[in-house]
């Protein structure tokens, strides 16, 4: 009969993982972008402002909180389709001239 138990089966792998690499080499600036951080602030005090309308029940400034997150996801939508985002022409553009990054 076989040794089946979890020490023997840790030191005797039988089965080997596939490793998927990626087709191509991702993008050097690591999201940072205009359209990223314009999204990630105004969403951040948005929040920010919604949060304080709850902790001070406040639903008027609750609501100007989600507002203003919604503004910002929609902003940075914009931001991205003028080019201003990941692979942007406008990105792109503000590598070459840093360098690549």
């Amino acid at each position: 009969m076989s040794d089946h138990s979890l020490a023997h089966r840790a030191q005797h792998v039988t089965r080997t993982e596939t490793v998927h690499l990626p087709p191509s080499a991702p993008p050097t600036n690591h999201g940072r972008t205009l359209a990223a951080w314009v999204t990630t602030w105004t969403v951040v005090a948005g929040s920010v402002v919604a949060a304080l309308g709850v902790a001070f029940a406040m639903v008027w400034l609750f609501w100007v909180g989600m507002a203003v997150t919604v503004g910002g996801m929609v902003l940075g939508k914009v931001l991205q389709v003028l080019g201003h985002g990941q692979g942007g022409a406008a990105t792109l553009a503000r590598q070459a001239r840093r360098g690549g990054h």
